[in-house]
């Protein structure tokens, strides 16, 4: 890319009216989208996989960033650990499949072995003066917080995800992640910029036309008292009575929940809180009651609403009392990404006595279709010489925030190198 498209993306950042989206460029652009992908995702952490995806040593899986590709895999100490899934030879690619179990690891293509700690321990016919000491794989770092895997690409990976785990520990520890099993996994393509995907989940202005999640999700949960009409007050007041009780439940269980907000002025943006369901109050299902009959973590009753924990730049998750659903975006094309959702169960529940995998998973699979349309209406509409910002609703601050985010993260990058050139002339 030329230094003048980076310098007329950077005057669009900086020229972006506040409490507006972002122009048209920033969701159909090629360029933009390589630079969403080299000052975005190759330097932020990113939420790419859940540990019980990788339950023994010797499983893997790959992940897939733009033309990067990394391996995440468990290693013969038990430990998660990532690395570029790239041969040090001639650049091969590793491993081709998205999953499953290695004792080590063969470049198809010349048969370089890596053991899982990602050093060469065989190299064919290098010859007696090779040292393969030096051509270990390069490593990705990975940072687990309570079952949660990220991982960045960058050489220096941004600080702050250590506050976040001090924040959001506490509240996922109880549901003992690590230690749940994976039920079920699906793949998405949405068609839309992985953008328009992220500001469609930090709203639920558009929650009435997800019928099937509003049988326990109260859509009023994400609208302040100063945004309800005078048509919804009456359901905002019971829904805040209800809210009340759910505190009570949460209080007598130490189990914390008050929101921590941190979605921007910072490299790693997050968002907890433990909020109420509706109804029975147990679970995402169509009658609200639990889809799991064995418990998660260390709880003994489902009835505990919903822990939610978004990441910028590319999660959003839920926890509840009997199984837990995480959701990782990634981008494709400008106009396209990929929504991986994983549905977790508690290891001994079997399938088909202790829960019902259709059942488990029908209320976010009707709700990710439903957004996958909403999208990509959305990205036609920005592809549209039509198409104006218009400004946000009180109830989408958290969109606000991540396009917030997203710009200063992007101008960060644009103008670090520059700042750096001027302070050493």
């Amino acid at each position: 890319m030329t230094a003048s498209a980076r310098q007329e993306i950077a005057t669009l950042l900086r020229n972006r009216r506040p409490g507006f989206p972002l122009e048209a460029p920033f969701y159909v652009s090629p360029e933009v989208f390589a630079l969403d992908l080299e000052l975005i995702f190759a330097r932020h952490w990113l939420h790419v996989a859940v540990e019980p995806e990788m339950a023994e040593p010797g499983d893997f899986i790959t992940v897939e960033l733009g033309t990067a590709s990394i391996i995440l895999l468990r290693d013969d100490d038990g430990q998660i650990r990532g690395f570029r899934n790239v041969c040090r030879h001639r650049g091969a690619r590793l491993l081709t499949e998205p999953r499953g179990f290695v004792g080590n690891l063969v470049c198809p293509y010349h048969n370089w072995t890596y053991d899982l700690s990602g050093r060469l321990v065989h190299a064919g016919i290098m010859g007696r003066d090779f040292d393969p000491t030096c051509l270990g794989l390069k490593p990705v770092a990975v940072r687990c917080i309570e079952g949660l895997v990220f991982a960045c690409l960058a050489e220096d990976p941004p600080a702050d995800i250590e506050e976040m785990a001090a924040d959001v520990s506490p509240y996922l520890a109880p549901h003992n992640i690590a230690n749940l099993k994976l039920a079920h996994q699906s793949e998405l393509i949405e068609n839309g910029n992985w953008k328009l995907v992220m500001e469609n989940n930090r709203e639920c202005f558009h929650c009435a036309n997800h019928p099937e999640l509003l049988r326990s999700y109260p859509h009023l949960t994400a609208v302040g008292a100063q945004a309800v009409t005078a048509e919804e007050r009456a359901d905002y007041e019971a829904f805040q009575r209800l809210h009340g009780e759910f505190e009570a439940i949460w209080e007598a269980q130490s189990l914390p929940w008050r929101a921590i907000e941190k979605l921007d002025g910072r490299p790693t943006g997050y968002r907890t809180q433990r909020l109420a369901l509706d109804g029975a109050g147990e679970s995402f299902t169509l009658d609200a009651r639990a889809a799991c009959a064995k418990p998660t973590g260390r709880f003994t009753s489902p009835r505990l609403g919903s822990l939610h924990l978004h990441t910028q730049p590319n999660s959003w998750n839920h926890f509840l009392g009997d199984h837990a659903v995480v959701f990782s975006v990634f981008p494709v094309a400008p106009d396209k990404t990929l929504v991986r959702s994983r549905w977790l169960v508690a290891k001994d529940a079997v399938e088909g006595i202790d829960y019902d995998l259709s059942r488990l998973t029908e209320v976010w699979n009707a709700t990710n279709a439903q957004d996958a349309s909403f999208v990509g209406w959305a990205q036609a509409g920005a592809a549209d010489p039509a198409y104006v910002p218009g400004p946000f609703a009180p109830a989408e601050y958290q969109v606000n925030s991540f396009d917030n985010w997203y710009v200063e993260r992007m101008i960060a990058g644009l103008e670090g190198p520059a700042r750096a050139r001027l302070a050493a002339e």
